[in-house]
């Protein structure tokens, strides 16, 4: 398979993709990275330190440093939870997805610009067709293998692996605004969590730092609602509605990895094509990395060993690290999200120092911690009562 152009496609340049792609370059493979210019998904930009550390971010890249997470109920109850030992670091996806590109490029991958149509197959392997942006013609690159990385309608994963096309998902809207001047309500080292029916019937909202900038916005996977009013509410019960708006937003976030990553023969999914955004919080850019870098190093087996079974290493080592984490988010939003009642009931939940120690300590880790087992006993009793309604939902 020699003649081939490349050994490895990458549709799409996020987080995931661009990782994918960096890795595979670094390896020694040759990488072609096919992304769509222009292309800014909406995001909350929030990194936690093991992304940083682990994906060797620079400072330069985190716009903002946050230092306390605010959770607010739908009674506009606040709860402040101090971010010890650490922040939580804030990046901008116009810029950081574009630095994750061009060191993806630094590394040896070639990028493409234009719009992925489909693979096509011969008998040395598949080929990738696009259009291409700048001329506006239908090009190919044959290769060996194909990252799908194209986010949650991922049309790679509708057309090529099974399942692909019925993977659930909600729709995220925001909005980028001016920040406001210091002095009123809003703190640009504060990441406020807004969980009230009135925003989002079965996710939250949330106003989040970027530096001079800042994201306001929801989620929700009931139709019928206007995310558009439901962000004028949030940015006028924020204080926010004089702000200048710089550009609005909106795209499907998975709601649960796929059973299957890839096609069993040339193909294998990343990000959120894979569906790896975590339930309850909905965060993204971690686990998209991850998806691209476990999908890099399935790819990079199987290409060594020339078995296609190496393809599903990706979802294996994944869900080795991550599953119990996803299975416990999940758990938590399927039983708190579902009224404001329930919200309400969270929101008091999260007055406990152990829970917001551990959550915290989950979060910038990205493990469940088990040091301290007493913490985890009174915690599961406190969430029984309040599911079983045995204390009042507004509970300190």
């Amino acid at each position: 398979m020699q003649d081939r152009d490349f050994d490895v496609v990458v549709v799409g340049g996020g987080p995931a993709g661009a990782t994918a792609a960096e890795d595979l370059a670094r390896s020694g493979a040759r990488v072609a990275m096919l992304d769509r210019a222009g292309r800014i998904k909406p995001c909350g930009g929030a990194v936690p330190p093991r992304l940083i550390q682990d994906f060797h971010i620079p400072d330069s890249q985190i716009v903002a440093k946050i230092a306390t997470a605010r959770m607010i109920s739908p009674t506009g109850r606040a709860v402040d939870i101090p971010i010890e030992n650490g922040y939580v670091g804030m990046v901008d996806r116009e810029h950081f997805d574009e630095f994750l590109r061009a060191r993806a490029v630094a590394a040896g991958a070639a990028r493409f610009t234009g719009a992925y149509k489909r693979i096509e197959r011969d008998d040395q392997g598949p080929r990738v067709v696009y259009r291409e942006k700048a001329s506006g013609e239908e090009r190919e690159l044959s290769c060996r293998l194909v990252i799908g990385a194209d986010g949650a309608r991922s049309d790679v994963g509708r057309q090529e692996v099974p399942g692909g096309d019925k993977i659930p998902y909600v729709i995220a809207y925001h909005e980028i605004i001016a920040a406001p001047q210091p002095g009123g309500a809003y703190d640009a080292t504060r990441c406020d969590v807004i969980y009230d029916g009135i925003v989002s019937p079965d996710f939250y909202g949330w106003v989040f730092p970027h530096g001079a900038s800042a994201s306001v916005g929801m989620g929700t996977g009931v139709d019928g609602v206007d995310l558009k009013k439901a962000t004028a509410l949030l940015r006028e019960s924020s204080g926010l509605t004089g702000c200048e708006t710089i550009r609005r937003e909106g795209a499907p976030i998975p709601l649960k990895p796929l059973d299957k990553w890839d096609n069993g023969r040339d193909v294998v999914l990343a990000g959120d094509a894979a569906g790896v955004v975590a339930p309850s919080s909905g965060e993204g850019i971690y686990y998209a990395m991850v998806g691209g870098r476990v999908a890099a190093t399935a790819a990079a087996a199987c290409l060594a060993s020339g078995r296609v079974k190496d393809l599903q290493l990706a979802r294996k080592l994944f869900m080795k690290e991550h599953k119990t984490v996803f299975n416990v988010l999940r758990a938590m939003q399927d039983a708190y999200y579902k009224s404001d009642e329930r919200r309400e009931r969270f929101v008091s939940l999260c007055h406990d120092v152990d829970v917001q120690r551990l959550t915290f300590e989950a979060y910038m880790n990205k493990k469940l911690v088990k040091a301290r087992p007493l913490a985890h006993i009174k915690i599961a009793i406190k969430n029984i009562a309040h599911l079983t309604r045995l204390i009042p939902a507004v509970s300190t």
